[in-house]
């Protein structure tokens, strides 16, 4: 009796998907030697009398790749393809025939099956891997007609002949005659073609036993997952969170390994099953580092190790997802085992460091390793091994996991519980080293307080004496205060008097200096007294742009606020932007505002008959830039003695608000501002 792989799903749970086992498998039985065959067409199963099952050994089927996939049954029933058939066991470039090794390719299976003698029981044949995505069994029926039954993971569970979490198919035999049976299948994961025949005696009460030990692993799965979330919820530790996490993964990853997921939970969404069949190794491992870091306290423990294994964890479960969506190299198995191994010399070092916990940690993974050897030995053909505990290894090893590790988890809570205790003891120790010393220091607060009474007599008297000395000081000051109020409101008066000159005389000087700039020349210097900075300027040309209002020019509002740029103002509706030049003379003005003032002042106080090489001088700038400005302000000029409201008196500023911008150009930036 040879078990299979996906009765004991478990495995995979310790992170190893059920095609990398197979190959690694296939690899070790490579090494091994195991001879290859010379024949040219399969055996044929023999079913004798006291037989009650078969296991269906690579030699006993036929095996046939179909690199198109189109191949039908008549095709593979023609000479041209039947005789290609070769046993399962042969080899061929290195790989078994009895494997899928190529995920893109259908491969049919021939079965020869010889029932001797009649038999009262119905014979069924059972395929183990319950992942395979297509499908398809082909018997004959009593006239010789071949009919088939369409099934896989790729489809509704209700399409399965029985519903069983394995591929399981009725075989009609009849005594002395051989059947042939024909099977194809598709996968998109590597597999092998391993199946048994049982009669239905032996498979009711494999049904039986089988159902009811998973009955039982799920059962203490589930009291596990419970009883400790009733833990977190009462103590609110978070390990015991993690720790359900991690039992909740790897239940996910048995459900769906050994097809009970997909038989109760999600039947009609094979979709899921695909996802739950490749994301669950990945989520076991996510949720199996995060509990294990913060079980072995390996951030606080181990403070430059625990980034790196962080790294490690989430680094491999990226590059295992990238390889399952997308690469599909087949050499995922071994990023599982960095992570891991790194996780258990995480837990002896920890150990090592004196947490007492983590040698439990270390016995429940080592229940895991011992039943990887077991199934490792049985695949290799051991025999020794193969016993009804061997077989059920990984399931006791998981049980005995999960319970160890929940021990585990007490033992560390304890731990922490002892180490509190411990605390608060020495804690009441120092409270009563310290209730002693306050004690001592009652009995010197009364010695104190006696000699501070005596102190408080002497330096009572003395106050009294001290009083009285003070009081007749205070009279005199009283007397000295008084005349100081009177000198103090006759120089106030006097301030008063002062303070209204100076404004007198500063507004006048104002007021001068002002009359001297817009009546006659003043030099650069005394001009940028009254002009100071950037900021004077566009303050002044701004108040003078709306000295009678704002109004938006693109949709006309009167509301407005500050925009970014000094002095402009943003339109509350419309949004648009318009600056303190825009508009005017000093519009994209190539150099400083101030010398743009200065310039016109001079041109328009000389009426027009200053020169662009004197500009020059005098505003430090290039000669061509002097005339180009001075033309501008000679034209502005012009236009002004055109308007109705020109006054011959008026200021040289009022030639700043001509706005030079044509037409053409106030749509440009109108629609510019718009977009």
């Amino acid at each position: 009796m040879r078990p299979s792989i996906y009765q004991f799903p478990h495995l995979q749970a310790a992170g190893f998907p059920s095609w990398h086992i197979l190959g690694c498998l296939s690899l070790l039985v490579l090494l091994f030697g195991t001879p290859s065959r010379a024949a040219s067409r399969e055996d044929t199963l023999r079913i004798r009398s006291g037989i009650n099952e078969l296991y269906m050994e690579p030699a006993r089927y036929g095996v046939l790749e179909d690199p198109t996939g189109k191949l039908t049954l008549q095709d593979v029933m023609s000479p041209r393809w039947s005789n290609q058939f070769q046993p399962g066991d042969l080899t061929s470039g290195g790989k078994l025939a009895g494997n899928i090794e190529n995920t893109e390719s259908a491969y049919w299976l021939r079965v020869s099956v010889l029932a001797d003698n009649s038999d009262e029981h119905h014979w069924y044949l059972e395929m183990f891997d319950s992942h395979i995505n297509d499908l398809t069994f082909y018997g004959a029926n009593a006239v010789g007609q071949y009919t088939g039954v369409r099934t896989g993971a790729d489809l509704p569970f209700s399409t399965r002949p029985y519903a069983y979490k394995n591929y399981l198919f009725s075989l009609h035999l009849r005594p002395g005659q051989t059947q042939t049976y024909y099977l194809r299948l598709k996968s998109d994961s590597k597999t092998s073609f391993l199946g048994r025949l049982r009669n239905e005696a032996v498979l009711s009460s494999h049904f039986q036993s089988e159902y009811g030990m998973l009955g039982g692993f799920y059962g203490v799965l589930l009291i596990m997952v419970v009883y400790n979330l009733f833990i977190f919820l009462f103590i609110g530790e978070q390990t015991y969170l993690r720790y359900v996490a991690y039992v909740l993964s790897c239940s996910l990853l048995f459900l769906s390994e050994d097809g009970l997921g997909f038989q109760y939970i999600w039947p009609m969404l094979p979709w899921l099953n695909r996802i739950v069949n490749a994301g669950a190794p990945i989520l076991l491992l996510l949720t199996f580092g995060y509990y294990a870091r913060h079980f072995l306290d390996a951030p606080q423990r181990l403070p430059r190790f625990d980034p790196i294994l962080r790294l490690v964890v989430l680094f491999s479960a990226g590059l295992l997802l990238l390889d399952t969506i997308f690469i599909q190299s087949g050499f995922s198995f071994w990023l599982y085992l960095l992570p891991y191994g790194m996780l258990y010399y995480a837990a002896i070092e920890v150990y090592r460091q004196g947490f007492r916990p983590a040698r439990i940690f270390l016995l429940a993974q080592a229940g895991v390793v011992v039943s990887l050897l077991f199934l490792i030995t049985r695949k290799l053909g051991v025999d020794f091994f193969n016993n009804a505990f061997t077989v059920y290894s990984m399931n006791v090893a998981f049980v005995f996991e999960v319970a160890v590790l929940s021990y585990a988890l007490g033992e560390k809570i304890k731990s922490i519980k002892d180490a509190t205790i411990r605390a608060q003891e020495k804690l009441v120790k120092q409270l009563h080293k310290k209730h002693l010393a306050q004690d001592r220091l009652v009995e010197q607060l009364h010695q104190n307080q006696a000699l501070k009474d005596q102190l408080n007599t002497e330096l009572e008297e003395q106050v009294a004496r001290r009083t009285e000395e003070l009081r007749r000081q205070s009279e005199t000051i009283v007397a000295q205060n008084r005349e100081l109020l009177q000198a103090n409101g006759l120089l106030a008066l006097q301030s008063a008097a002062i303070e209204k000159l100076n404004a007198d005389l500063q507004r006048d000087l104002q007021e001068a200096q002002t009359a001297r700039v817009l009546s006659k020349e003043v030099d650069f210097g005394e001009f940028s007294q009254i002009y100071p900075d950037k900021d004077a300027c566009l303050s002044y040309l701004a108040d003078l742009k709306w000295a009678h209002g704002y109004r938006c020019r693109k949709c006309g509002h009167e509301k407005y606020c500050d925009a970014r740029e000094a002095h402009a103002r943003r339109c509350t509706k419309c949004r648009y932007v318009e600056s303190a030049t825009a508009y005017t003379m000093l519009q994209k003005c190539k150099f400083s505002i101030i010398k743009a003032f200065y310039a016109v002042f001079l041109i328009y106080t000389h009426k027009g008959n200053y020169s662009s090489q004197e500009l020059s001088r005098v505003l430090e700038l290039r000669q061509g830039t002097c005339w180009s400005f001075s033309q501008k302000v000679l034209e502005a000029m012009r236009r002004r003695r055109q308007a109705p409201d020109y006054d011959e008196n008026e200021g040289w500023t009022h030639v700043l608000l001509d706005a030079t911008t044509t037409v053409e150009e106030e749509h440009t930036v109108v629609e510019t501002a718009r977009s």
